[in-house]
C-alpha cells in the first residue's frame, strides 16, 4: 500500500550533513525514487490482480483501482486482500484511509455482487454504503445516501463479496438520488455502482479493496433491522 512504503522509505532515508559526497546524498534519492516507483506500479498491479480474482472485475467494474484501499474496523481489525472476516466482525462503520486530497470530493461505497446467491444474484448489487461529498478523507463529513450496513449473508448463501470503491469527484456535486434507511429491504436490492458512477461522471475508482463474509448470528439482528423474516435457525 502506499502509505506503508512511503513509512519504510522514510525510514531509509539519512541527513544531508552526514553525507561527504554530494554526488553519493544525490544517487541515494534517486535510488530511493526508483524503488518508490516501482513498488507503486507493482501495488497497482496487485489491486488489478485481487480485483480479477474475485470477479469484482467484470461482475462490477470494468477497470481496476489503482491504489489499495485501507479497511481497518474496530478492534484494530484491517480486512481486505479477500480474506474472510464475519459479520459480528465488520458490524460497525470502518475507518477508510486512502491518499486523498483535502480540498477535493469523494464518493465512497460498499456493495455486494452475490445477493442472493452467489449462483443467482438477482438482488446484485446489494448497496451496503454510500458515502457523497467527502471532504478529503473526512468520511464523517460526506453526504450520506446510505448508511452503513454490514455483511449479512443468509445461511445458504455460503461464501459472500464485499467491494469497497472510492471515486474522486469532478467538484462538490449535488446527488439527485433517494436517501436509504436500513429498515427496509428493498432499497438497497440492485444497485449498480458502474452507472452510478456515469450519471455523475465520477470517472473510474481511485482505490478498493474486497473482502468476504459468511452468515454468524449477528445476521439476525440486521435482518429483523431490515424487517425481514427468513429462517436462518
Amino acid at each position: 500500500m502506499k502509505w506503508d512504503v512511503i513509512k519504510s522509505l522514510s525510514t531509509l532515508c539519512v541527513d544531508r550533513d552526514a553525507v561527504d559526497d554530494l554526488g553519493a546524498f544525490n544517487m541515494h534519492w534517486k535510488l530511493l525514487l526508483v524503488v518508490l516507483i516501482l513498488t507503486l506500479v507493482r501495488a497497482n498491479d496487485d489491486v488489478e490482480k485481487l480485483f480479477r480474482e474475485y470477479k469484482i472485475i467484470p461482475d462490477i467494474l470494468d477497470t481496476a483501482p489503482k491504489e489499495f484501499l485501507k479497511i481497518e474496523y474496530s478492534g484494530n481489525l484491517l480486512v481486505g486482500m479477500g480474506k474472510e472476516f464475519t459479520p459480528t466482525q465488520t458490524k460497525d462503520e470502518p475507518h477508510l484511509v486512502w491518499v486523498a486530497d483535502p480540498n477535493e470530493f469523494y464518493t465512497i461505497y460498499m456493495g455486494n455482487p452475490d445477493a442472493p446467491f452467489p449462483y443467482d444474484p438477482y438482488w446484485s448489487e446489494w448497496l451496503h454504503w454510500l458515502v457523497v461529498n467527502v471532504p478529503g478523507f473526512e468520511v464523517n463529513k460526506g453526504e450520506i445516501i446510505c448508511p452503513y450496513m454490514g455483511p449479512l449473508a443468509l445461511k445458504a448463501s455460503g461464501i459472500i463479496r464485499y467491494a469497497f470503491l472510492v471515486y474522486k469527484q469532478p467538484k462538490k456535486l449535488r446527488f439527485n438520488e433517494p436517501h436509504i434507511n436500513n429498515t427496509s429491504a428493498d432499497p438497497h436490492k440492485m444497485f449498480h455502482i458502474k452507472e452510478f458512477a456515469e450519471k455523475y461522471q465520477l470517472g473510474e475508482p481511485i482505490a478498493g479493496n474486497v473482502y468476504r463474509s459468511q452468515w454468524d448470528e449477528f445476521v439476525k439482528v440486521l435482518h429483523k433491522q431490515l424487517n425481514v423474516t427468513i429462517d436462518d435457525n
